[in-house]
Parts: C-alpha cells; sequence; structure tokens
C-alpha cells in the first residue's frame, strides 16, 4: 500500500457485521475471546494487508515473521480471512497478524506460468456472482467453468447476466444460460441504466459476503457502484472496436453495502483454471445422472457400447458441446493435478536428498572423531 494514502475509517460496531460468526468464534479458546484483537482482511497492497476491526477501525497489518514461515507452504492469507492481530489497527500505524482463522471458504484458481499452487481469489465468501456482459462477452462455456469453481469453493453460485442494453436478445440469453445452470438463480441488469439492481440487492443479507467474478470488461464495477449507490470504484471506457469495457480494478477490494452486507469486486480474469474436478459434478449433474444407465461402470462416454451419455447425445436430449466441454475441464484438471503432484514429489526428494546428505556428512565426522 503506498504509504500516503489515507485509510477510510469504517464505522462498525458488531463484528458480525463484518460476517464474523460461530464458525470462526468456535476456533478461539475461552481464555481468548475477550483479549485477542479480531479484524478482517478487506484489502492487500504488495505485502501490506488493509484490514477492519470490530471497533470501528481500519489500518494496515503486515505477517509477523514467524507466521511468516509457518505460512510459505501453506500460503498467505487472502482478501476475506479473518486474523488475529497484535494490536487494534489505526489509520497510520502498522499492526501485526499474529494468526490466520481457518476459512469457512474458499474461492480460488491455478496460478499462472509454472507455479503450482492454487491463487486465492476470496475468502470466507456466502455468495458468488459470476458476471457475464451480454456483449462479446457473452459466453455459456466460460460461466460453467466459474460456477465449477464456486460449487468447489463451498459458497453458493448465482450468475449476473450484466449489459442488457447492449443486448438484442436478452430473454434468449437468460433461457441458454438457465438452461446450462440448473437449479442456479440467474440475473438480467444494466448497471448502467440501474436496472435489474434490487434484484441482485435483495440476495445480500446483513453479514453476508458476496463476491463479483469475471471476465475483463463484464461490468462488475459498474455494478458495485449501482450496489453502493454512488460512483466509488473506477470504470472504464467502452472500446469501440468490440464494444467491451476496459479491465480497471486492479486488486481485490471489500466494501460495505448501505443496508447491511459485504461486497468483494475482483479484478477482471483473463482466464479461471481449474485446480482439481471439484465442483464438476455439481455443474454438469445430469451428465451424472445419465451416466448411472452406461453399461460399464468405468465408461468414459466416448466409443463404449451401451454408452447413456452418448446415446442421449445422439437423441438430442444432451448438448454435444456440453459434453465435450465438460471432457476438457476433466483434462485440464487432471493435468493441473498431475503437475502439482509432481511438483510435491521433486520437494520431497529435495528435503530427503538434504537430509541424506546431513546423515552421511554426521556419520562421517562421528566415524573420524578420536575415541
Amino acid at each position: 500500500m503506498p504509504s500516503g494514502r489515507a485509510m477510510e475509517v469504517v464505522i462498525v460496531y458488531e463484528l458480525s457485521a463484518l460476517g464474523f460468526g460461530p464458525f470462526f468464534e468456535q476456533q478461539l479458546r475461552p481464555s481468548e475471546r475477550d483479549e485477542v484483537v479480531l479484524a478482517r482482511i478487506a484489502a492487500e497492497h504488495r505485502g501490506l494487508y488493509e484490514v477492519w476491526s470490530g471497533s470501528g477501525s481500519a489500518g494496515r497489518a503486515r505477517l509477523a515473521g514467524r507466521l511468516r514461515l509457518e505460512l510459505e507452504a501453506a500460503g498467505f492469507p487472502g482478501v476475506g480471512d479473518w486474523v488475529i492481530v497484535k494490536a487494534a489497527p489505526a489509520p497510520g500505524h502498522t499492526t501485526v497478524i499474529e494468526r490466520v482463522l481457518t476459512r469457512r471458504t474458499v474461492f480460488t484458481r491455478g496460478a499462472a506460468g509454472r507455479e503450482t499452487r492454487a491463487q486465492v481469489v476470496a475468502a470466507n465468501v456466502d455468495l458468488v456472482f459470476a458476471v457475464c456482459g451480454l456483449d462479446s462477452d457473452f459466453n455459456v462455456r466460460r460461466i460453467e467453468r466459474y460456477l465449477a469453481r464456486v460449487w468447489a469453493s463451498g459458497a453458493q453460485p448465482a450468475v449476473i447476466l450484466n449489459k442488457a442494453d447492449l443486448s438484442d436478445d436478452p430473454a434468449g440469453c437468460l433461457s441458454e444460460v438457465e438452461a446450462a445452470c440448473i437449479g442456479v438463480p440467474v440475473y438480467v441488469t444494466s448497471a448502467l441504466r440501474s436496472e435489474g439492481i434490487e434484484a441482485v440487492r435483495a440476495q445480500i443479507l446483513d453479514g453476508m459476503t458476496v463476491a463479483l467474478v469475471g471476465s475483463s470488461g463484464a461490468g462488475k464495477s459498474t455494478l458495485v457502484n449501482a450496489l453502493l449507490g454512488e460512483e466509488r470504484m473506477r470504470t472504464g471506457q467502452v472500446r469501440a472496436s468490440d464494444g467491451r469495457g476496459c479491465h480497471v480494478t486492479t486488486h481485490r477490494q471489500l466494501v460495505l453495502l448501505p443496508g447491511g452486507g459485504l461486497l468483494l469486486d475482483t479484478p477482471g480474469m483473463r482466464e479461471l483454471a481449474l485446480v482439481d474436478d471439484e465442483g464438476l459434478g455439481a455443474v454438469f449433474g445430469e451428465i451424472e445422472a445419465l451416466a448411472t444407465g452406461c453399461r460399464f461402470s468405468d465408461c468414459r462416454h466416448q466409443t463404449e457400447p451401451g454408452c447413456a451419455v452418448l446415446e442421449a447425445v445422439e437423441s438430442g436430449e444432451l448438448d454435444a458441446e456440453r459434453l465435450e466441454h465438460l471432457r476438457k475441464l476433466e483434462r485440464e484438471a487432471r493435468a493441473y493435478e498431475l503437475r502439482h503432484d509432481e511438483h510435491k514429489r521433486r520437494q520431497a526428494e529435495r528435503v530427503w536428498g538434504q537430509l541424506s546428505d546431513e546423515v552421511a556428512q554426521l556419520r562421517k565426522w562421528k566415524g573420524g572423531k578420536p575415541s
């Protein structure tokens, strides 16, 4: 966080308004409940965190050196995490994070490049809206991908089809998404015109944490402003070349909504890599149901005789593109898991190699030591 940036003082009188509840309280020892200072991470800025406490104060915090070493393997805290800090945060001062409480939910994605550790997008979120624009951004397959990660996170999923004012057939797009996202609430909005916003706002209850995820230019920041009732988040201009908004949000930020609830705005994601196959069953439930009718229990739904899934494709009951997308996501998740397993194997080999060298040196020293 830039040193010259003024911290906003957030007036909160109860921890429950920040999302604190029994799940987190039971992690505290009886002696801690009246002694420790609890805070929630509202933003992260290059190793420093913006934290909010129940006393109504906001300030910066850094990880204690000991804790930083402990978290090297498990991963550092992210926006939405609950932490115990050494002293109440205050503007102009940096407190120390001494402990991170276990998460109730966590939305992750595969990190870019060769990094094998999953990247935390949002922690302790109750509801995640997958936002898709009804312009050139509209892509049902991408929505399926986002919903898989939401289901895997433990949060409840919902879909927002934004920019309805730019679509010639918003009702048709809604029907297409509802058919692919059975049982998931779908909302059509035009954040720029404040249309459909009240239906979304009604889903955000007091003390609930909600996240907006989606690709760049889907209109998430405009949605945040519409829900806040003020222009707090910067929004980008629409490109004439493709009608899409420009990427504006550069970091994850937790904001308090008037009337209760917290909203987490996230930067647009060019890609959302799967780190496992969790959540796929919830998104593609009808395919799993069809698979129970296959002749072979290990049917891969490719060329096997008696495959109920392929029969459903041939009859038109199942969309062939949907089946192929499931296969693609399964391959992607498996490839990531194999890469992660290989990384862990190499790490273990390095550790065992170091131990072996130390044992050999110890034996050599003992063998040459005078009796």
